[in-house]
């Protein structure tokens, strides 16, 4: 593949496949191979990656990954994402399935044991030398607390091939606080999905308000006296989980992960691919590389 466009587009691998694997799943589509092996999540997968390169054309591309549940965050509350129940076991064999796929377009697959895919996304996208774009490809919205000048997050909507696109001047528009902010809105409204609470009784409005006007966390509290009586006794009373909620919020962006740049450029090659399709029995997913034709005439 062909392109001007020099750009890094990073892949959220988990959430990726999870949204591909539920889409499917809800009617009991597993698409079972001869091997007797589930590839619903991992087809979705395909289509998911393919149809945002076709769209975007970046020249590198990278998949980050979870690498099992302990993570450091973990370490410093043990209920993070403790209300998250077992992987549905059609889905398990995938994980492995998924990476090979990745592999068969010469495309990395990046992780670390400890630290969750949001973390290498973030120290790739904020650590890259090369005068490159950076572009992050997800489903959660938690991520947009990285863009900047040079990064944008592409979040997936409903279906294949749509998309909002967001800048940090986008991000700033419907907000009103600048990306890295985020980190100090999540620390005071919390994140059920990630089971961990914030402050108690203060909600994303009320939480958006406030840094609007304080800027971050530590303006929050060194203000106090100005709150009112209740969001202050709020404040006053999950003090400890507040500053807590904040370092678990926090993408973070030195994990020292072992990657190169030049393994990320996108060199598809067309027959390998299709000979691991094969292998594992997908069809009808020929038509989405197509895109390679179309940017080489």
């Amino acid at each position: 593949m062909e392109t001007n466009n020099r750009s890094l587009m990073l892949v959220d691998g988990m959430a990726l496949l999870f949204r591909a694997f539920y889409a499917t799943a809800v009617t009991g589509q597993f698409m079972y191979n001869s091997q007797g092996i589930p590839t619903n999540g991992v087809q979705g997968f395909v289509k998911h990656m393919l149809t945002a390169v076709s769209s975007f054309r970046p020249s590198h591309v990278a998949v980050c990954w979870d690498m099992g549940s302990k993570t450091f965050r973990t370490e410093m509350f043990q209920d993070y994402k403790a209300n998250r129940g077992d992987a549905p076991i059609e889905l398990i064999p995938q994980f492995e399935l998924v990476k090979e796929i990745v592999e068969a377009f010469d495309i990395p697959n990046i992780g670390l044991e400890g630290y969750e895919a949001d973390d290498c996304i973030g120290t790739i996208a904020k650590n890259v030398d090369e005068p490159l774009n950076v572009q992050i490809l997800t489903g959660d919205r938690d991520i947009l607390q990285l863009l900047d000048e040079r990064i944008q997050v592409i979040l997936l909507q409903k279906g294949y091939g749509n998309y909002s696109v967001y800048t940090k001047d986008t991000f700033f528009a419907e907000k009103g606080i600048l990306p890295h902010q985020m980190i100090d809105v999540k620390a005071l409204m919390g994140d059920p999905s990630d089971n961990y609470p914030g402050v108690k009784g203060i909600g994303e409005k009320t939480a958006l308000k406030l840094i609007q006007q304080f800027e971050h966390v530590d303006g929050v509290v060194t203000n106090l006296e100005q709150l009112t009586k209740g969001h202050r006794t709020k404040i006053e009373k999950d003090l400890e989980m507040l500053h807590l909620s904040r370092k678990l919020a926090e993408i973070h962006c030195q994990v020292p992960i072992q990657y190169s740049i030049e393994e990320a450029l996108l060199t598809i090659n067309r027959e390998k691919v299709l000979d691991k399709f094969t292998e594992v029995g997908f069809k009808g997913l020929t038509r989405f590389l197509d895109f390679e034709e179309e940017s080489a005439s």
